[in-house]
């Protein structure tokens, strides 16, 4: 018995809002004072440092457990089963359902029970439930559902990304230029077909680490300050990520007993594009290569950070022939890896 994505999904958000977009907003400081370089500067610079031209935003009618019920539906179909057949809906998110102009997360019922009303599953026993773990959520739940699997006590499993940064973001801190919104889901099942999960890694660092992301107060003082925003130590995540994931990457492939050679592309979260290559040269450099061409599909140019929805999403274009000049085929090993919030860092060698 192998453990292998089965079918995939995703929605992009229709809404584009490129660099430009951003060139009447007014950045402050942390402590609220101007920011002392003209827009233009700092769309420039900030080009230059994640690699983002553009990102989407969901329209005001849908919320995350909106989107993510498009892909989940998507996934579905694309595995071609019955959702009734469904042992588990595993939802990864950070944030909940958030309405455009509201100040408070919905999450009461939970969005994976959302997604399961809205996908009419009358089956009580597809346990649908939610996990907060940063953006490696999407992979940490499917290396849950492989658990569950394993353990007999599921078949089928639905595992969804989603999210819509632009509903916590401070208008006034340059970071809410690298979020967006998204949603990608995956149909993880038993089959006797080759390939598959081969090796997964999990790793939570909390002693410093803890809050390198937070919920924090508007950087424009005159702000209510009981409105929480997404905020981060963008310096310290990226000399994080840079002697972290790497480290996973590679204890991972050692656990999958496959050779760096056979590795065809890596699917890392789509954070911050310097950041990204950076990790990419590390993590061969523990191999003393130097990555092969093409071996990183890239997604956040155009669709930008759209935290736990980068993966699935990244993963769906992919298979689907969506990204130029990037293919799988069956039996290509890929490794997928995230880092984010918590601060959690995973990985997981798969054979196609």
């Amino acid at each position: 018995m192998n453990i292998k994505i089965t079918g995939s999904g995703s929605y992009i958000p229709t809404e584009v809002v490129s660099n430009i977009d951003f060139a009447k907003h007014v950045f402050l400081n942390d402590d609220g004072t101007p920011f002392p370089h003209p827009n233009d500067v700092v769309a420039e610079k900030f080009l230059e440092i994640t690699g983002i031209q553009e990102r989407r935003y969901v329209t005001d009618d849908l919320n995350t457990s909106d989107i993510a019920t498009i892909a989940a539906k998507k996934a579905i179909a694309d595995a071609g089963i019955d959702p009734e057949t469904l042992d588990y809906i595993i939802f990864a998110h950070n944030f909940g359902n958030v309405k455009k102009g509201a100040i408070q997360s919905d999450i009461l019922p939970s969005l994976a029970t959302r997604v399961k009303f809205d996908l009419r599953i009358k089956n009580p026993k597809c346990v649908a439930y939610d996990m907060l773990f940063g953006c490696p959520g999407w992979i940490e739940g499917v290396i849950q559902a492989q658990a569950f699997i394993k353990a007999g006590m599921a078949k089928k499993c639905l595992v969804i990304g989603a999210e819509t940064l632009s509903r916590v973001v401070d208008l006034h801190d340059r970071d809410s230029m690298i979020y967006s919104d998204g949603a990608g889901a995956t149909i993880i099942e038993a089959t006797e077909d080759e390939g598959g999960i081969l090796a997964h890694e999990t790793a939570t660092f909390t002693y410093d680490e803890a809050y390198y992301l937070f919920f924090g107060n508007s950087f424009n003082k005159d702000h209510d300050p009981d409105v929480r925003y997404i905020k981060m130590h963008g310096r310290k995540i990226y000399e994080f990520a840079l002697s972290q994931v790497p480290k996973a990457m590679a204890s991972c492939l050692e656990k999958s007993g496959i050779d760096i050679s056979e590795v065809k592309k890596v699917l890392i979260h789509q954070a911050n594009e310097k950041m990204d290559e950076a990790i990419i040269q590390r993590f061969y450099k523990q191999y003393k290569q130097t990555p092969p061409e093409g071996i990183m599909p890239m997604s956040i140019h155009k669709l930008g950070n759209s935290s736990v929805a980068t993966v699935p999403t990244l993963y769906d274009s992919l298979v689907k022939g969506q990204i130029e000049n990037q293919e799988l085929h069956k039996g290509d090993v890929i490794i997928f890896a995230s880092v984010g919030a918590g601060m959690n860092i995973n990985a997981i060698v798969y054979r196609m």
